[in-house]
């Protein structure tokens, strides 16, 4: 019997080695693309130096950031609290344009001052605003279903703790600048993994959205608690501030830099940037409204709708691309040449409007809005002392976000006509245009907006 034994026991091992062997084969091919997409996204985002110098990390966390975002986003979507169809009343429509603004009157004047008041505290500040992001997710998900009460304030704070992230996010890109890359191509590299993973991300959140109306948010969770990990483990360079002068409060008769006091070029950028996102918050509630009542010719009110969103959308992607990949260009440069493209959009669509013009306006419209503001961040990050440069990307998003409002409102009592809808929209760039275009050439040809030692901007 032992020989029998022995002999079954052998085959049984001779069987199984090669089932065994299969397994690890199976396993390997399941794992491959997995592991092969993980090395294959580290190698694009840690390519030309932003490994070494901590960009990859950072471009990585804002990836994120970005899919936690749009997890929030696509939970809310159903609810009624982005809830705005087009068919009810414009009063509707504008107590949603106050709501917007409620981040961004907290943002400018605490959020900024104090996290510049707090230059050893980046990182933290970015996991914790994360943190926040997934306990809110989590209080959301208990009244996502029913529209409770406690939906909006928690709304609101996601909106907060977003603009807070993104505002000292902006403030952290110059410290983790490779060498020969320049502030705008880094601004690009980490504004398009933002994008790239919002597409990924949205898709997923659907899906979970059909397993229940809470799912999207408990993915949201995760990823926060996973971006406030990677958070912590950015370069400590992060928060160094070796070199420079701490933030202090004022002594008699000492002037506090301010978005005036820094040069022409980052005035003069932002008030071309109001100008873009004038328009987008113009266009976008104007064609909303208009399209619904007066379709593209031989389109239904939602296939018009959705060919201005995603012509707006390849836009806005392009722009963010191009920026990635651009060489030396001065950013008042880019945002004189963006202002002329969208200018030249606008007046084509108000002399032949029609479907094909609108389209391109929308798509000009996300392209250079992307692009100047890319630019905007550059100057700022190349002008703006260090110690109030917090506050100042805080204060340039509320003005950026009040000219949004402004043009959405303008947008919303106009009266619905095409022609002079896209008319209007001409002027709103040609006022950007003139306030802006001369100021930042001259300050081109100067070669910038302040003296002395600054970080690469082209």
């Amino acid at each position: 019997m032992g020989h029998y034994d022995d002999v079954a026991t052998a085959r049984s091992s001779d069987d199984a080695g090669p089932l065994r062997r299969a397994g690890r084969a199976v396993g390997r091919a399941l794992h491959r693309p997995f592991t092969g997409t993980a090395r294959g996204i580290r190698k694009a985002t840690h390519a030309h130096g932003a490994g070494e110098s901590g960009l990859g990390k950072l471009i990585e966390l804002h990836a994120v950031n970005g899919a936690g975002d749009v997890m929030i986003t696509v939970a809310l979507a159903s609810t009624v609290f982005f809830s705005v169809p087009t068919d009810e009343a414009r009063g509707r429509v504008a107590l949603y344009l106050a709501v917007t603004m409620a981040p961004f009157t907290l943002l400018a004047p605490v959020i900024g001052p104090l996290l510049d008041h707090i230059p050893h505290g980046r990182r933290a500040a970015m996991a914790g605003a994360m943190i926040a992001r997934a306990l809110l997710a989590v209080l959301m998900s208990g009244a996502v279903a029913t529209g409770g009460l406690e939906l909006y304030p928690a709304a609101l704070g996601v909106l907060v703790s977003s603009k807070a992230y993104g505002v000292v996010r902006s403030a952290v890109v110059p410290r983790l600048l490779p060498p020969k890359f320049s502030l705008v191509k880094a601004n690009s590299r980490v504004t398009l993994a933002g994008l790239l993973a919002t597409g990924i991300a949205a898709p997923i959140g659907a899906g979970l959205q059909q397993i229940g109306p809470q799912w999207p948010l408990y993915g949201a969770c995760a990823l926060f608690l996973l971006g406030a990990y990677w958070a912590f483990t950015m370069p400590p360079k992060v928060d160094s501030a070796k070199g420079e002068r701490k933030a202090h409060m004022l002594t008699h008769g000492e002037k506090k830099p301010s978005l005036r006091t820094v040069g022409p070029s980052v005035l003069h950028g932002l008030q071309a940037n109001a100008a873009h996102r004038a328009l987008s918050g113009f266009l976008i509630f104007f064609l909303a409204f208009l399209l619904r009542e007066h379709p593209l010719a031989g389109q239904s009110a939602a296939v018009s709708l959705g060919i201005v969103g995603v012509s707006a959308g390849a836009g806005n992607a392009l722009g963010t691309a191009v920026g990635a990949w651009l060489k030396a260009r001065g950013p008042e440069m880019i945002i004189v040449t963006m202002l002329t493209l969208v200018l030249t959009a606008a007046v084509l669509a108000a002399v032949f409007f029609g479907a094909g013009m609108v389209a391109v306006l929308a798509a000009a419209a996300g392209f250079s809005q992307a692009l100047s503001k890319l630019s905007l961040d550059a100057l700022i990050q190349r002008d703006v002392p260090e110690q109030v440069r917090t506050s100042a990307f805080a204060r340039s998003e509320t003005l950026l976000q009040m000219a949004w409002v402004a043009g959405g409102a303008i947008g919303i009592a106009l009266p619905l006509n095409g022609v002079v809808g896209m008319t209007v929209a001409a002027c709103i760039v040609a006022a950007g245009a003139l306030a802006a275009d001369r100021g930042l050439l001259t300050a081109a040809r100067r070669g910038g907006g302040s003296s002395g030692a600054r970080p690469r901007v082209a």
